[in-house]
């Protein structure tokens, strides 16, 4: 979880093996209020199941293809998520989260945590 406004990591879920990411978030039971508007991509569809006051982007079928305000919607919410993905990136730069993991299990966490709170102290003190 990122806050858009300072572009922080909040919080960092985990978990042994591949798995979706809306299950990801509902298994972690993170607690975030009722009135905090959550931002997600297309892999967290139906997040408003669990969080009212969330925005997903638009999915097009073939059934009900999408309409120009849907599209317009979608471009609004990646222009939102962009500063998401640039904070993946800054993960990404530590070579044990951009390559296939080859440690210890139990530790994955801990790096994890560790990278996230060096990447928020490299935003706050940069250089």
């Amino acid at each position: 979880m990122i806050d858009v406004a300072t572009q922080m990591i909040i919080c960092v879920a985990t978990s042994f093996g591949s798995m979706q990411e809306l299950t990801l978030f509902r298994e972690s039971e993170v607690q975030i209020h009722r009135k905090t508007a959550l931002i997600g991509d297309a892999g967290y569809q139906g997040i408003w199941r669990d969080h009212g006051h969330s925005i997903t982007p638009h999915k097009a079928s073939k059934a009900l293809p999408s309409t120009p305000e849907d599209c317009q919607d979608n471009r609004v919410v990646a222009s939102t998520r962009q500063c998401v993905e640039h904070v993946i990136r800054r993960l990404k730069i530590f070579r044990v989260l951009k390559e296939v993991y080859r440690h210890r299990r139990q530790r994955f966490s801990l790096r994890i945590h560790l990278i996230a709170a060096l990447c928020n102290f490299n935003r706050l003190h940069p250089n």
